[in-house]
């Protein structure tokens, strides 16, 4: 076992950890915040994305030895400092872009840091960055209406699949 010491949504934390644990079970089983999903254990569907040191990341690929003295932020810090939804929680809620809700904390943490870097993005952009992120349900065009209002663009003029 090994200690890590990390800042999760601006709180320290720390815990012993097998060195085989990943980060996304370390949230999860160690530090109860569940928000952060686990849906393939491969890396593919981004359900997992959290950011560590400002950087969006699967925490299904990453040891929580890792992230030792990272600051870990999860779907769990986004809302509103008074718990209002920020944002783009807001906009995914205003424009349907949710539907199970399994994928969601992926799409918000990666929109979270699309946004963060590329303010205005377009359409294209936005469906490129989101590539490694899997939703089973709706189909992608409410998302992207979501994540492009959230950015305050006009999305009235996006062609319905």
């Amino acid at each position: 076992m090994t200690q890590v010491k990390m800042t999760v949504n601006g709180k320290t934390a720390s815990g012993d950890v097998e060195g085989r644990t990943l980060l996304a079970s370390f949230l999860r089983e160690d530090l109860g915040l569940t928000g952060t999903h686990i849906g393939c254990d491969t890396s593919q569907c981004g359900a997992c994305v959290v950011h560590v040191n400002g950087e969006a990341v699967k925490a299904c690929t990453m040891l929580a030895i890792e992230a030792d003295g990272a600051d870990v932020k999860t779907i769990e810090s986004v809302a509103n400092a008074d718990g209002s939804l920020n944002v783009i929680q807001q906009a995914f809620q205003d424009h349907h872009g949710l539907q199970c809700g399994f994928c969601t904390p992926g799409m918000v943490m990666s929109a979270t840091a699309l946004l963060k870097d590329n303010p205005k993005p377009t359409e294209h952009e936005v469906r490129e960055y989101l590539d490694g992120n899997i939703c089973r349900c709706t189909g992608y065009h409410n998302i992207i209406k979501a994540i492009m209002a959230a950015s305050g663009q006009d999305v009235s003029a996006l062609a319905a699949e």
